[in-house]
This record gives structure tokens, C-alpha cells and sequence, in this order.
């Protein structure tokens, strides 16, 4: 499910700064005034902490972001993407401790709590990040209700959990059903739980766009006309693979016909 894990990496970032956007052209340090007062100062420096993170810049992303705490120490949303450069840089009791100073300063926010579940189960913590998304959940003003259900899905899926992880993907689809990812850990789920059909109508949905299809795609597709015993379908499936990513490793399982790769 990489794909799956990429996108969430960037759904985790959506949201993290708050406040009006700042506009930033050419070199983004540009946009920090010479004497701004301390709250501009921390804003922009964690605008542009965010920016340079998204472009997988996070070591000066670190910088920035922490130009913005010394402004301001009691920036929850600092923290926050904090947690989340420190937890790309594999720096994790850094990460936590950041997360944590993030929940003490915002404990409803359910941006931080979302951030922490999903660092939390990436650490394989999963109690502790079932508690952190159910906190972020329960917030009545939340938006990112689709954001964290497939979030908790996921986590549950890789905790084994998988009749959980089919209702709560299911939720998240329900509410956003154009979302790839969605489809794409649902598919995967059912395919675990045996459930062809209905893993065979999602990815589908994937591969009918063409935007949208992937390596990944195509290889869940062909696992499961696989798993179906439907050679046919897995080899349809299959050369498409092989002819649009020749030099992926799905194709390359595919050839040596590693299914539960």
C-alpha cells in the first residue's frame, strides 16, 4: 500500500498552518520582513516551514520552523508540524515530545490529534493512535472527518484488524468516494478478508480513470483476479502492468509471480 502511505504523508501536512496565506515568490525566506512583531514573525516562519516541507526540503524546513516557536513558544500549529518534520527526519522522541508540547497547548485540536495518531502508528502504537484519531473524531468542528477515518483505516489494516479497517475505510469512502487512496486500502482490505467482488468494484474505480491508475493499482488489480482464480483477468491485468511500468517492482513480481508481495 505505498501509494496509500505517500498520499496520507501529504494529507497529514493539509491544514497544519492556520491563519490568512501568505503570498511567496522566488526565495521564500523573502517574504520574512526585517522587523515584523513577534506574531507575524512566528506566522510567516511557519508558513514558510510548511512550504519548504512540502518540497521535501525538511532540514530547512526545521529551521524555520523553529525560528517560529523561538517567535512565538506558544505556537500549538508550530509543534505540530514540528512533530511531523522531526518524524520525515527519523528523529523520534523528538517528534513525540514535540507532538505532545503540540497537545498541551491545543488539546481539541483535532489536526495535532490526527498528526500524533498516525505518528503513533507508524511506530506500531496502535492503541495509543486509536486514542489520538477517536480524540480528533470527536471534535464537533473537526474538518478532516474522511482525512482521519482513512488514517485510523489504514493503521488498523497494518494492525491486522481487518473487519475494522473495512467499516472505517468504508465510512471515509462513504464520504468521499472520488478519493483514490480510499479505494485503493478498501480494496486492499477486502482482498485480505477474501471479498473479490467488492475489492474488484474499487480498484476499479481507481483504473477507470486514467489519471488515476498507478503501478500499484494495477498490481492490487491483478492480485486480486489472482487470489479469484481468474487467470485471465490476472493476466489482462498483468501485461498492462508490465507494458506501462516495465521497471517497477509490481512488474517485476508480477513476472516472477510473487502475488503476496
Amino acid at each position: 500500500m505505498r501509494r496509500g502511505w505517500i498520499v496520507l504523508l501529504a494529507l497529514a501536512l493539509a491544514g497544519c498552518v492556520t491563519g490568512p496565506p501568505i503570498t511567496v515568490k522566488g526565495d521564500p525566506a523573502a517574504a520574512i520582513p526585517e522587523k515584523p512583531d513577534p506574531a507575524r514573525q512566528a506566522r510567516v516562519r511557519l508558513e514558510l516551514a510548511s512550504l519548504y516541507f512540502s518540497r521535501g526540503q525538511a532540514s530547512t524546513a526545521l529551521d524555520e520552523v523553529n525560528g517560529a516557536l523561538k517567535a512565538n513558544p506558544e505556537l500549538a500549529e508550530g509543534y505540530n508540524l514540528r512533530g511531523l518534520i522531526y518524524a520525515d527526519l527519523g528523529e523520534i522522541r523528538a517528534a513525540e515530545r514535540s507532538f505532545q508540547r503540540a497537545l498541551a497547548l491545543a488539546p481539541t485540536d483535532g489536526s495535532v490529534n490526527h498528526n500524533y495518531g498516525w505518528f503513533l502508528c507508524q511506530q506500531h502504537r496502535y492503541a495509543d493512535a486509536d486514542r489520538q484519531f477517536a480524540a480528533a473524531l470527536a471534535q464537533p468542528r473537526y474538518g478532516g472527518v474522511e482525512r482521519t477515518q482513512l488514517a485510523q483505516g489504514v493503521c488498523e489494516a497494518r494492525s491486522g484488524r481487518w473487519a475494522e479497517a473495512e467499516h472505517t475505510l468504508l465510512q471515509a469512502y462513504q464520504l468521499d468516494p472520488r478519493n483514490p487512496v480510499t479505494a485503493f486500502n478498501l480494496a486492499d482490505v477486502l482482498l485480505h478478508e477474501r471479498q473479490y467482488e467488492r475489492a474488484r468494484f474499487y480498484v476499479g474505480r481507481i483504473n477507470a480513470v486514467e489519471s488515476q491508475i498507478t503501478a500499484q493499482s494495477l498490481w492490487l488489480a491483478a492480485r486480486i483476479e489472482h487470489a479469484a482464480g481468474n487467470a485471465q483477468g490476472t493476466q489482462v491485468y498483468g501485461r498492462m502492468l508490465t507494458d506501462r511500468y516495465p521497471q517497477s517492482t509490481e512488474a517485476l513480481n508480477f513476472a516472477r509471480g510473487k502475488f503476496d508481495e
